[in-house]
């Protein structure tokens, strides 16, 4: 795997290169750049498969170097690391594969290299979409989707089989230590005991991808059962598939709308969203980061083409799928005073402050206060 490196601050650039040399032996840095302007030649010249680039250069912003670069080399991999927060919204718009915040922290590097490895993996055997094969669903809860059936959900035999399943999926195509699955499942049990226990949840999870017709996955262990790794045959996986035709959509504009809100559609709900699995919390929260990012871009289009109904659509489907977003809520409030809909302004307004004060104990937000109030003086004096 080829690298390039890109910070304007030396000692930055100097500690990246170390941490990556130190926890990634499999990537081969082929050039680091203090200047933006030797940037381009260098991408051209080592067509690396990643470019970790800081985002704040003194000439040019991180992030339209970025899309340079994806324009010059496409399927380049950008990873952002900066110092600051606020871009990471903005780095999606670029597909970027992860956004990582200074000082580095050893166990963050680690996932995003994991995930460099995963997605040039995928990159490298992905076959051209059949949709006589069997889905693996992942967005808001696992189920199976064979050929001409509607997706069902999966009966485990336990919860344990179930979170077995989801690790070794989330690391497809990659072998797990036996020890990493022990410490993740039973970590209060002897090491004995917890063994015995990973044999018998291997044996049960293969017994259900048998009995749901999803035989063709397999769970392959290594040496003397030292590790496992699934492999998951001709089956699809609808959270890949998704981000790949994400990839796919060309400028928003009244040509490409329809195909947006196709693919947008296709989000269900979060990345193994109805389960309490910290270790999925990186992905999750990525892949929601990248379809609130166009749903919003999506909400924009309908206001600039003065299509207010179809904006409240696209909002509405952000709300129902993310009911702590509260920029949604005043963005319908405004929406529906474009139309003039007391009642929906209404709803919208006491929907957020039942969420934000009582759910979430938190006060709304002052400007969001203040809007509603001059909006119902103007609507009880009109």
């Amino acid at each position: 795997m080829k690298a390039i490196l890109v910070d304007d601050e030396h000692l930055a650039l100097m500690g990246l290169k170390k941490a990556i040399e130190r926890e990634a032996s499999e990537v081969e840095i082929v050039a680091t750049y203090s200047y933006s302007t030797e940037v381009m030649e260098g991408v051209l010249a080592h067509r690396p498969d990643v470019v970790f680039l800081d985002i704040h250069m003194p000439d040019i912003n991180g992030l339209n170097l970025g899309k340079q670069i994806q324009a010059v080399v496409p399927g380049t991999e950008i990873v952002f690391v900066t110092g600051y927060d606020q871009y990471a919204v903005q780095a999606f718009e670029l597909y970027a594969l992860d956004y990582i915040m200074k000082p580095l922290q050893k166990e963050r590097l680690r996932q995003t290299i994991l995930r460099i490895k995963e997605k040039l993996a995928i990159r490298g055997t992905r076959k051209t979409q059949d949709t006589t094969s069997p889905m693996i669903c992942c967005f808001n809860q696992l189920q199976f989707k064979l050929p001409g059936i509607d997706a069902q959900s999966v009966k485990w035999r336990t919860s344990k089989a179930q979170e077995l399943f989801a690790y070794l999926l989330h690391h497809r195509d990659r072998t797990i230590n036996r020890s990493v699955l022990l410490e993740l499942l039973w970590p209060e049990l002897e090491e004995a005991k917890a063994s015995q226990h990973l044999y018998t949840t291997i044996y049960h999870v293969r017994q259900t991808l048998k009995n749901s017709g999803m035989g063709t996955i397999r769970i392959n262990s290594g040496n003397l059962e030292a590790g496992y790794k699934l492999d998951i045959g001709e089956a699809r996986v609808d959270t890949e598939e998704w981000e790949y035709a994400m990839r796919q959509l060309g400028v928003l504009d009244a040509g490409t709308v329809d195909a947006y809100e196709h693919v947008l559609n296709l989000y269900k709900g979060d990345y193994l969203g109805k389960y309490d699995y910290l270790w999925a919390e990186h992905e999750r929260e990525r892949f929601r980061l990248l379809w609130l990012y166009h749903m919003r871009k999506l909400c924009e289009f309908y206001e600039q083409q003065k299509k207010p109904k179809k904006a409240i659509q696209v909002h509405l489907r952000i709300q129902q799928l993310l009911p702590d977003e509260e920029e949604s809520y005043f963005s319908l409030m405004k929406l529906y005073d474009w139309i003039g809909d007391r009642i929906g302004v209404e709803e919208q307004y006491l929907l957020l402050r039942t969420k934000m004060e009582r759910d979430l104990e938190m006060p709304i937000r002052p400007d969001i206060t203040d809007w509603y109030t001059r909006w119902k003086f103007v609507s009880l004096t009109s």
